[in-house]
Parts: C-alpha cells; sequence; structure tokens
C-alpha cells in the first residue's frame, strides 16, 4: 500500500490493525453476504476510530476504488450510522474484521439489525398506510382503465408492502439485491418465502388485481394481529376494493 492510496484491502485492513487509533473494521456490502460476491465485487470497509483519537488514515477518507471503498467514522458516528436511514441493513448483516471492544462492535452492529419495539410498531403503521395507499390507487386505476398507472402504483406497493412485514418482524428491509438472500436465512415469520416471493414478481411484473387483494387478505389479518387495526379501519369502505372477491 503506497503512503497516499490504499490498492489491496488486505493492505489497507493490515495496516488499520496496527493503528491503536482503530477500534473496529466492518465490512458490509456483498463480500459480507456468503455466496453473492462476484468478480465486480469491492470490499466495503468502515474503519471506526475511537473517539477524540487522531491517526493518519484519515487521508483515505471517502477513497472509492474497484478494490475498495473506505468509510472512516469515529465510534460515535458508528454508533449513529443507519439510525435511522437507509445504511441501517448494510451495517445490520456486516462482518466484524476487528472489534478492540471486546465484542463492543459486534454489540453496535447488533442493535442496527433489531429495531427496538416502540420503533418497529411507529414504522410499521406508517409503512403500513403508505402501502394500502398504493395498493388502493393500483386497485383503482385498474377498475378505471388506467392500466399503466395500475401497474406503476402495484410495483410502488410491493416495496412498501416488505417495508411493513420486516418492521412488523422488527428488522430492517433488506436492499433488493438481497431480498431472497434474506428471506431464504432469515425467514419472515407466518410468511411462506416462495409464494411471498412468487406474489412480489406477479405483481411487480403485471399489476395482477387477483394476486394483489389476496396478498392483501394476509397482510391485513397480519398487521390486525400486531396492533395496526385502526390504520386500516381509517380507510373505512375502501378497504372494500382491496378486499379479495367472493366467488
Amino acid at each position: 500500500m503506497s503512503s497516499q492510496q490504499p490498492h489491496a484491502y488486505e493492505a489497507f485492513v493490515d495496516v488499520a490493525t496496527a493503528d491503536p487509533a482503530v477500534v473496529g473494521l466492518v465490512l458490509k456490502g456483498s463480500r459480507a453476504h456468503e455466496g453473492m460476491t462476484t468478480e465486480h465485487s469491492d470490499h466495503d470497509l468502515y474503519v471506526v476510530v475511537a473517539d477524540g483519537a487522531t491517526t493518519d488514515l484519515t487521508r483515505f477518507a471517502g477513497h472509492r476504488s474497484p478494490e475498495l471503498d473506505l468509510v472512516i467514522v469515529s465510534l460515535e458516528e458508528f454508533r449513529a450510522a443507519g439510525m435511522p436511514g437507509f445504511e441501517r441493513y448494510a451495517l445490520a448483516r456486516a462482518r466484524i474484521v476487528l472489534d478492540r471492544l471486546h465484542g463492543g462492535i459486534a454489540r453496535i452492529v447488533a442493535t442496527k439489525a433489531r429495531l427496538d419495539a416502540d420503533e418497529a410498531f411507529r414504522d410499521a403503521g406508517r409503512w403500513l398506510d403508505a402501502y394500502v395507499n398504493s395498493l388502493y390507487r393500483s386497485l383503482k386505476n385498474d377498475r378505471d382503465g388506467h392500466a399503466l398507472a395500475a401497474r406503476l402504483d402495484a410495483a410502488d406497493s410491493v416495496g412498501l408492502l416488505l417495508e411493513t412485514l420486516f418492521a412488523l418482524d422488527r428488522r430492517p428491509r433488506p436492499y433488493n439485491k438481497y431480498l431472497e438472500w434474506e428471506l431464504a436465512r432469515f425467514p419472515l415469520p407466518g410468511w411462506d418465502t416462495r409464494v411471498l416471493l412468487d406474489a412480489a414478481d406477479a405483481i411487480s411484473a403485471t399489476g395482477d388485481v387477483s394476486a394483489q387483494r389476496g396478498l392483501f387478505a394476509r397482510v391485513e389479518a397480519a398487521a390486525r394481529r400486531a396492533g395496526h387495526g385502526a390504520v386500516l379501519d381509517a380507510w373505512g369502505e375502501d378497504l372494500a376494493l382491496m378486499r379479495p372477491r367472493r366467488a
């Protein structure tokens, strides 16, 4: 590794490990997800520096290359990363490369992987309402002959549905790239992974009305069991359009 640019992941890890200011190294992304690495995968590495410490490694802050992307943060900043935010899932499934805090870095990562009860309830209610809104718009557009709008709203609803389901399980939603990976290893309680993924695929591709209503029936039951009946009941008579039609 040159004095100016870190050329290789392994070389940088050796240098960072030798620096007493560094209390943690955390690898995220494809390299932290078993079986997801390709020839194009780089190493996305968090370098966690003790609060108040100084290190020459800050000269590499923001470094990006086909081999290595670096994020250099203080311990306090690492605690706050993704809490909340888009980065939360990446860190929730990150791999600990160095932990000088006797498990302290691992405990911070574990905290990111699990929403607390109040946060999960609040987020699930918010995402549920957004999901119902997109679902309702899709079905209404289908009813009124607006085929493209119906499909676009249906596709939007799938992402919001996933946010809802993962929040109900007190987990951050995985990025789309890792959705199948996540569910294969950590299924959502009460859901058949293959059935859920097939429904998400069909709805995103075609906006299938029957599939949307069938899925909503299961979501409604799960949401009511989790205490979110008020969110659903606020939709009043509009729920009839979203529920499965009797034969």
